[in-house]
C-alpha cells in the first residue's frame, strides 16, 4: 500500500491571500467610486448656487434666471390748507368738482358762522395719490393762501409685516380645521372649535388693518378749510398825543354818565315805593295810633319823692322874664 503523504500548506495559504487582496481591491474601488460621487455632487450644488444667484451665470438654457421682484413702497399723504375765499359756498362747490374729476370724493363736511353772519366751512377731501399734487394745487388757488400743512408717513414696513402675518394666520386656520376633521372625541372638538375662533378673530383683524393701510396709501387725505374772515391789519405803532388822551377821557366820562343814568333808573322805582310806604306812616297810620300816658313819678315808703329842684338859671325869674 501507499503512504498518503500530508498536505501541504502552502497552496492553501496562497488562497486566503489572493482573496483578502480581492476583497481590499473592492473596498479601495467603492471608495474611490464613493468619493468621486460626492465631489460631484459638490460641484453640482455649487453650480446651482451659482445658477440660482441673483446676477450670476446663466442656467443649462442660456437665459438669465429670474430676480425677485422689486417691493413696492407704500406712503400715506395728508395735507391741510386754509384758504380765504370771497364766496365759500360757491369755492366749496368748485373743490367738490375738482376731488371729484380726479377720482376722489368728499368725506366729513362743518360749516359755521361767526358773529357777523360770515361762513367758515371745513371739509375732507380723498384724491388717488396720482392725483394729489394737482388737486393741492386746485384748491390754493381757489382763494388767498393763509395756512398750508403737507405730511408723508412711509409703512411699507407696516404692509409687509401684516401681508406676512395674514399668511401665517390663514395657515394655522387651515391646520386648525384639518384637526377639526380628524378629531373623534367631542371634548377635543369643542376645544378645536374655541381654537378657531379665536384665531379667525385674529386674521380678521389682520384683514381690516391690512384694508386700512391699502385705503390710506392708496388715497391721500386734504383737509380744506374754506373762510371769508379777512386777515387782521397790523395795528398802526403810532403813540397817543393830548387830543386822544382827550377823546378818551370824554368816552370814559361818557360811559359813567350813562352807567349812572342806567344805575337810578333801576333804582328809581324802589325809592318810589319806600317814600311812598314812609309818607303813609308818618301822615296816616302815626297820628291814629294811640298815645302812651306820662309815667307816674316814683314813691316810696316815707311817701312821694320830692321832686329835682330847678336849675339856676333856667327857671322863670320873678318879674316874668327869663334869666
Amino acid at each position: 500500500m501507499r503512504s498518503r503523504h500530508p498536505v501541504r500548506p502552502v497552496p492553501a495559504l496562497a488562497a486566503v491571500l489572493l482573496t483578502t487582496a480581492l476583497a481590499l481591491t473592492g473596498c479601495s474601488a467603492s471608495g474611490s467610486d464613493s468619493g468621486g460621487s460626492a465631489a460631484n455632487d459638490k460641484a453640482a450644488a455649487q453650480s446651482d448656487a451659482k445658477g440660482s444667484a441673483p446676477g450670476g451665470e446663466k442656467g443649462a438654457n442660456g437665459a438669465k434666471p429670474a430676480r425677485a421682484p422689486r417691493l413696492t413702497s407704500s406712503i400715506i399723504r395728508t395735507a391741510s390748507l386754509t384758504v380765504q375765499v370771497k364766496d365759500v359756498p360757491k369755492a366749496l362747490d368748485e373743490a367738490r368738482t375738482t376731488t371729484e374729476n380726479a377720482g376722489g370724493y368728499v368725506g366729513d363736511e362743518t360749516t359755521t358762522r361767526d358773529e357777523k353772519g360770515r361762513e367758515r366751512t371745513r371739509v375732507v377731501l380723498r384724491v388717488p395719490v396720482e392725483k394729489y399734487d394737482e388737486v393741492l394745487a386746485g384748491l390754493q388757488g381757489t382763494g388767498k393762501l393763509l395756512d398750508r400743512t403737507a405730511k408723508a408717513e412711509d409703512v411699507t414696513d407696516q404692509v409687509v409685516d401684516v401681508d406676512s402675518r395674514i399668511k401665517s394666520q390663514r395657515a394655522s386656520v387651515a391646520r386648525v380645521r384639518e384637526l377639526m376633521n380628524q378629531a373623534t372625541k367631542l371634548s377635543d372638538v369643542v376645544e378645536l372649535e374655541g381654537e378657531l375662533s379665536s384665531r379667525e378673530a385674529d386674521l380678521e383683524a389682520l384683514l381690516a388693518q391690512q384694508a386700512s393701510l391699502k385705503d390710506r396709501a392708496s388715497l391721500a387725505t386734504i383737509t380744506l378749510s374754506l373762510t371769508e374772515t379777512p386777515v387782521k391789519a397790523a395795528a398802526k405803532d403810532e403813540s397817543p398825543g393830548f387830543l386822544d388822551a382827550l377823546a378818551g377821557g370824554w368816552d370814559a366820562f361818557v360811559t359813567m354818565l350813562r352807567w349812572l343814568a342806567v344805575a337810578i333808573g333801576a333804582v328809581l322805582p324802589f325809592a318810589a315805593v319806600a317814600a311812598l310806604i314812609v309818607f303813609a306812616w308818618l301822615r296816616l297810620i302815626r297820628p291814629r295810633l294811640p298815645r302812651r300816658p306820662a309815667p307816674a313819678p316814683a314813691a316810696s315808703a316815707l311817701g312821694p319823692l320830692p321832686s329835682a329842684p330847678p336849675v339856676p338859671g333856667n327857671g322863670p325869674r320873678p318879674d316874668g322874664g327869663e334869666h
